[in-house]
């Protein structure tokens, strides 16, 4: 840089001011450059009192030393490490190469903070006053931390690559021009992204993002009245678990541990929608006590996810869809309150293989999760369903599910399919129930026997005819195809007629039905 034009290595620069000639050498010396004064309302980086020159350098003094920046002193490593200091002007380390450590906190900038194509070993910003972050492509072989900063214009890590943590906790992130609070499109993470208790007032976007073990926003608070979308995440990829789950306030460690007894809880929270389509998690999605609000055109979307655990035990959302359409999940983990109304579920083609749910949730209500899910009729709902039961043992279940299942495709039928469809239910319930057919056999045979003991029967031959059995003729009337040797033989006049044929007409409809539900069983529904 020019600045370093004619400087002896390690010789102060004469244009440095006091607060950054001190900086300089706190530099060389790899120790922190504190000028805090001690005074929680003064020291606020975000508050309103203003720092004057004694706590104030220029931001291309602190370029100049991670750029270029004189040797450490013997035995010592060069690191920037400041604490209550205000950088006026923008600092700007795009496309540099910076191998000192960087640790500010507390510090105040008074422009943007531009690292695009930057390259670091660990880069710590800890509560932090940052108009704007631009840091699109920026490559650190350690962490990145950014916890409890704030950025008045949002933050950009389009294409970051993270070597190993990202902490975003308690940090805010406030819209730029584009309506995005924070924008990682494409943003590789090695290990964990920690953004719990997060306040994000606009969008957030991880689309096609990959971190390389959990990523957890417990506690925070996604709010977007402005757009479709809070937290915009398509293709997602979490080796491990995404936590959208509540943190404790004030535990030293925000990150997983369940929090001591009597700790505040703070929820996840998000007010609009939140988009997870087509993303893979290795362990889960979990959305335990999660709050959602949501507009009627927003979505809770999960398109085509793969997790092999999924845990929705948020409250029920507040309006808006939770669509799981095509999703492939091994256990759903649910509670019956978590789910919403009718029409506002859509399931087409979400695959799961077991269901544990958490506190009551009788077959009536999983029905009525299905039903919910169905505007229109649809098979395949059904039918997964019906698949889990009978794989988990519950087979009376299974069939009550593929029961209700008919009951709800009569509804679609013409007229004469519904009147079919009324008698297939009240004789058998569609084959999912055959032991009625034999209660009503046995009720049609007494009715049948007992009339019949009144019939005039004259024999239709005189000379050789069997003995007249009332018994054995209704049963003979009521068993289609099988001849027990008895309608031919007798005549019958008048009402008799009609009573025998109306016996055959049930005979044959019993029949049909217990054929029908018999395939039915065999082909397991």
């Amino acid at each position: 840089m020019t600045e370093g034009t004619g400087v002896v290595a390690g010789d102060l620069p004469d244009e440095l001011t006091a607060a950054e000639a001190g900086m300089w050498q706190a530099f060389r010396n790899g120790s922190m450059y504190d000028l805090s004064r001690g005074d929680a309302v003064v020291d606020d980086p975000h508050g309103g009192h203003p720092w004057g020159p004694e706590r104030t350098v220029r931001a291309r003094i602190v370029a100049w030393l991670l750029l270029d920046g004189p040797p450490a002193l013997a035995g010592r490593v060069s690191a920037l490490k400041l604490t209550g200091v205000r950088i006026t002007g923008t600092l700007d380390l795009s496309g540099g190469t910076v191998r000192p450590y960087v640790e500010l906190r507390g510090c105040r900038f008074d422009e943007e903070v531009l690292l695009p194509e930057a390259r670091f070993t660990t880069l710590r910003m800890v509560d932090c006053a940052v108009p704007r972050l631009e840091a699109a492509r920026v490559h650190t072989e350690g962490d990145l931390h950014l916890p409890r900063c704030r950025f008045q214009n949002g933050a950009r890590l389009t294409d970051a690559h993270i070597g190993t943590d990202l902490m975003l906790n308690e940090a805010v992130a406030y819209r730029d021009r584009s309506g995005r609070s924070i924008s990682a499109d494409g943003m590789t993470v090695g290990q964990d992204l920690q953004a719990e208790m997060l306040q994000s007032h606009g969008e957030l976007r991880l689309r096609g993002a990959k971190v390389g073990v959990s990523l957890s926003l417990r506690g925070a608070t996604l709010d977007n009245p402005y757009s479709r979308y809070a937290l915009n995440a398509p293709q997602l990829t979490v080796e491990r678990t995404l936590y959208l789950t509540p943190a404790g306030v004030g535990s030293p460690l925000l990150s997983g541990t369940t929090p001591a007894r009597g700790t505040r809880i703070q929820r996840f929270e998000c007010r609009g929608g939140i988009r997870l389509d087509d993303g893979r998690f290795g362990d889960a999605v979990d959305f335990e006590r999660s709050r959602f609000t949501l507009a009627d055109d927003q979505e809770l979307s999960l398109r085509r996810v793969h997790a092999s655990e999924l845990r929705f035990l948020g409250d029920g959302p507040q309006g808006g869809k939770v669509v799981l359409s095509g999703a492939r999940i091994v256990s759903l983990v649910d509670r019956a309150a978590s789910w919403p109304g009718p029409g506002n579920l859509h399931m087409g083609g979400f695959v799961y293989e077991n269901l544990v749910p958490r506190g009551p949730f009788p077959l009536a209500g999983r029905l009525d999760w299905v039903a919910a899910a169905t505007a229109e009729y649809a098979p395949e709902p059904y039918e997964r369903l019906a698949a889990v039961l009978r794989a988990a043992g519950e087979d009376e279940d299974a069939r009550e599910v593929l029961l209700a299942k008919q009951r709800r495709r009569r509804e679609t039928l013409p007229l004469a399919g519904k009147f079919w469809g009324y008698v297939q239910d009240w004789t058998v319930a569609y084959g999912y129930r055959p032991g009625r057919a034999a209660v009503w056999m046995a009720v049609l045979w007494a009715a049948g026997t007992l009339a019949f003991a009144h019939a005039d029967h004259p024999p239709m031959n005189h000379d050789a005819h069997p003995y007249w059995s009332p018994a054995l003729f209704a049963l003979d009337l009521l068993l289609p195809v099988i001849d027990l040797g008895q309608v031919g033989q007798w005549q019958l006049r008048g009402g008799w007629q009609w009573l025998a044929a109306v016996m055959i007409l049930l005979g044959w409809i019993l029949a049909t039905t217990v054929a029908a539900g018999a395939t039915r069983l065999l082909r397991r529904g």
